[in-house]
């Protein structure tokens, strides 16, 4: 399964305004609400929160894949944000993540949910796709790169 066939372009956020974790874990999961507007954001949030204390979703060379999964979810979400100044997100080299992928997931779901992850990883392994993502002018721009590497995995 393609990111683009996750991914609404309606749940892109091109600069984030969060300064702290927390808060980025908000602005992404209101950005999935703009998408699917029957999650509980109270229980989108919990879900992430609680994944974040088993160790930090902050991958390293400025990446961070939050996610979670959720009892009565029908099918996988994913909404992206880039923050040009970074956020500490407790990645496991220390730098700031500028990029985040966050991906909310049925429970029952397994395979999809691991395949989606290696797939982001995949995507965002590129120094030049981090890059061209870093500078993109905007959420369409963003959705473009995205759709475009996405098409090359």
């Amino acid at each position: 399964m393609k990111i683009v066939d996750l991914l609404n372009p309606a749940a892109i956020t091109a600069d984030i305004k969060a300064t702290d974790k927390n808060a980025v874990l908000m602005e992404l999961t209101d950005a999935l609400i703009q998408v699917e507007s029957s999650l509980d954001r109270e229980e989108v949030l919990r879900v992430l929160q609680e994944r974040e204390r088993l160790g930090s979703t902050g991958i390293g060379e400025g990446v961070a894949i939050p996610h979670g999964k959720l009892k009565d979810l029908k099918n996988l979400l994913i909404s992206f944000g880039r923050s040009r100044n970074g956020v500490d997100f407790n990645s496991m080299d220390g730098k700031p993540a500028h990029l985040f992928f966050l991906l909310i997931a049925p429970e029952e779901s397994i395979g999809v949910h691991l395949k989606t992850l290696a797939r982001i990883s995949k995507l965002l392994k590129s120094p030049a796709v981090r890059r061209r993502l870093l500078e993109a002018a905007d959420g369409q721009e963003l959705y473009s790169i995205i759709a475009e590497e996405d098409e090359s995995l």
